[in-house]
């Protein structure tokens, strides 16, 4: 009975405040999937109640021409395949990083919390972004909107990161901790929509008569970026590790011929 008692009073200890207590992995991957998949949902339904054309539309303005109707909406498929892009590499950025987390803490949960908040706000950067072909007054500020989103949804991912480089030792995977064979890369990877969202943000603000055209290229771009990034790393990697061969060869060569020398010549 004591040792009951004394469990009881040990497993309640664990439920404390502090914000690098354990928390279920499982859990955090679970309620994450779940949110994600509810907005991409969210996406395709308001495609289908705003922006596909009626039948009789098309059979008076398109002539029966269901190709040319749905060219009419065009501008907002593109809004809507922008927005799907921008959750499905969240996600995947998302499924990247858990994938090298090994134990998550109370503080990690809460940023990664914050950050499926913001990705909650996406189908309202699309709603904002579909209303381009319309040239809306207020376009420089829906992009800028959709950019702010977008950082701050991917912000906090970044916040996991180095929350989890605090304690690698207990939080990370011996491959993504500092130093390891995939940590540039999740570097790279989990620092480039902060950086692209923030950079298009402030070229919107400075060339507001291109901010559309900024929006849609930082949209193509990024897609293409995560391919890059892989290659990019591995060169610069590649490259790093020969120079750190080559300058360990020089060191070694020296060795070998102090050693051959006689004590008078090294002297000397």
């Amino acid at each position: 009975g004591q040792r009951d008692e004394e469990e009881e009073q040990h497993s309640l200890e664990t439920f404390t405040f502090y914000l690098s207590e354990p928390l279920s992995k499982e859990r955090v991957e679970a309620f994450s999937d779940g949110v994600y998949a509810i907005v991409a949902t969210l996406l395709i339904c308001d495609i289908c109640e705003d922006n596909v054309a009626d039948p009789r539309d098309v059979q008076e303005k398109f002539h029966g021409s269901l190709l040319e109707a749905l060219s009419e909406y065009g501008p907002n498929y593109l809004a809507y395949f922008g927005s799907f892009v921008t959750i499905g590499l969240l996600w995947f950025v998302h499924h990247s990083l858990f994938l090298y987390v090994i134990k998550t803490t109370r503080l990690m949960g809460l940023l990664n919390t914050f950050s499926l908040a913001f990705i909650g706000g996406l189908p309202l950067a699309y709603q904002l972004t579909s209303e381009f072909a319309e040239k809306s007054h207020n376009e420089i500020e829906a992009i800028q909107v959709s950019c702010v989103i977008t950082f701050f949804a991917s912000i906090f991912q970044f916040a996991i990161w180095t929350t989890a480089l605090l304690h690698e030792r207990e939080t990370l995977h011996p491959f993504a901790r500092y130093g390891g064979k995939e940590h540039a890369f999740m570097f790279a990877k989990l620092a480039l929509y902060p950086c692209v969202s923030l950079g298009a943000f402030f070229l919107t603000c400075l060339l507001s008569e291109f901010s559309t055209a900024v929006f849609h290229l930082m949209q193509i771009v990024i897609p293409f970026a995560f391919l890059a990034l892989r290659i990019f790393v591995r060169i610069s990697l590649a490259v790093i590790k020969s120079v750190m061969s080559l300058s360990r060869q020089k060191v070694v060569l020296l060795e070998e011929e102090e050693a051959c020398l006689s004590p008078s010549e090294t002297l000397s």
